[in-house]
C-alpha cells in the first residue's frame, strides 16, 4: 500500500523530464497518486511544450494535460474546474515555476528593466498566489500545496541576480499564503533544493561553480539528487506532515547550514 494510495493532485511546472517537477511527479506515482498536469501554452502551431508534457504524462496515464497561462487569472481558474471536472477534490498541488526575461537574469540586478522585473514577480511570485487561491476552491480539508525555491533568496549568490529578488518574495509568500490557508485546514510549504542541473538552471550565470561550491562546503560533501527533492516533496504533500506549514525545507545536502567552508577549504582554494 502506497503512502499516497487514493490521493490526487495536479503539477504545475514540467517541463521535460530533468524537471524537478518530473521528479517530483515519479515520486508521487510510486506513492499511489494520480496525477495531472499542464504545460506552458504554445505559440504557433508547433505544440513543442504540450508535446514535451504528453510524452512524460501520457505513459502514466494521467487523465488531464492542459496548457495554463499563469499570468492569466482566468485561465487558472478553467484549469483547476478542469481538474475538478476529471478528479474530483485534490488533495495537493505541486507549483514549480519561475521565469525572468534572458536579459534581466543574465545582467546585474542593478541593471535589471523595470519590466523584466514585473514579469519576473509575475510569473515567478504572484502565479503562487493565483494558484493557491484557485486550488482553495477544489482542496479538501487536510489538503497541501508545495512550491521550489533557492537559497539565492536568504543570501546573495551571484549569477542568480533577479532571480534571486523573486526568490525572497516567493519565501514570503509561502508564510504569508500559509496563514491564509491555515482557516480551511490547508498547507503551503516549499523546498529549497540545492543546484540541479535543469533547463532553467542553464540560464543562471556560474552554475557549473555553484555546483563546484556546494560540493565542497555541504556538510555531506556532495550535490543533492533530484530523486532525492522528490522524496522531500512526497513527505510534505502526504499525511506525515500534517503539522508542518509555512517552512521551507532545505534539501541542500546541509549547505544553507554552513558559513565557512570547513573540510572543504583545501578544496576550494585549489590544493
Amino acid at each position: 500500500m502506497g503512502m499516497l494510495d487514493g490521493k490526487k493532485g495536479l503539477i504545475l511546472g514540467v517541463a521535460n523530464d530533468h524537471s524537478i517537477a518530473w521528479y517530483i511527479s515519479q515520486a508521487l506515482m510510486d506513492a499511489g497518486a494520480e496525477l495531472g498536469f499542464t504545460h506552458l501554452p504554445d505559440k504557433g502551431d508547433r505544440n513543442r511544450m504540450e508535446r514535451r508534457v504528453r510524452k512524460l504524462a501520457e505513459p502514466v496515464g494521467a487523465k488531464l494535460i492542459t496548457p495554463c497561462d499563469v499570468q492569466n487569472d482566468e485561465d487558472i481558474q478553467r484549469v483547476f474546474a478542469e481538474a475538478k471536472e476529471v478528479y474530483g477534490d485534490l488533495d495537493f498541488v505541486v507549483h514549480s515555476i519561475a521565469y525572468a526575461p534572458m536579459e534581466d537574469l543574465r545582467c546585474p540586478y542593478l541593471e535589471s528593466s523595470r519590466e523584466g522585473f514585473h514579469t519576473a514577480m509575475d510569473i515567478s511570485v504572484y502565479s503562487l498566489v493565483a494558484v493557491a487561491r484557485a486550488a482553495k476552491a477544489v482542496m479538501k480539508p487536510g489538503g497541501s500545496l508545495v512550491t521550489l525555491t533557492y537559497f539565492g533568496g536568504e543570501k546573495t549568490v551571484p549569477g542568480y541576480n533577479i532571480m534571486g529578488v523573486c526568490k525572497a518574495a516567493l519565501d514570503a509568500t509561502v508564510r504569508y499564503l500559509a496563514y491564509d490557508l491555515g482557516e480551511s485546514d490547508i498547507r503551503m510549504n516549499a523546498i529549497s533544493a540545492g543546484p540541479i542541473r535543469t533547463l532553467s538552471s542553464s540560464a543562471v550565470g556560474e552554475f557549473d561553480k555553484m555546483l563546484g561550491l556546494y560540493e565542497a562546503m555541504s556538510p555531506l560533501g556532495r550535490n543533492v539528487t533530484p530523486e532525492e527533492v522528490g522524496q522531500s516533496a512526497l513527505y510534505l504533500l502526504s499525511d506525515m506532515s500534517q503539522g508542518v506549514t509555512g517552512e521551507i525545507l532545505h534539501v541542500d545536502s546541509g549547505y544553507n547550514t554552513m558559513g565557512a567552508p570547513g573540510r572543504g577549504a583545501s578544496q576550494l582554494a585549489g590544493g
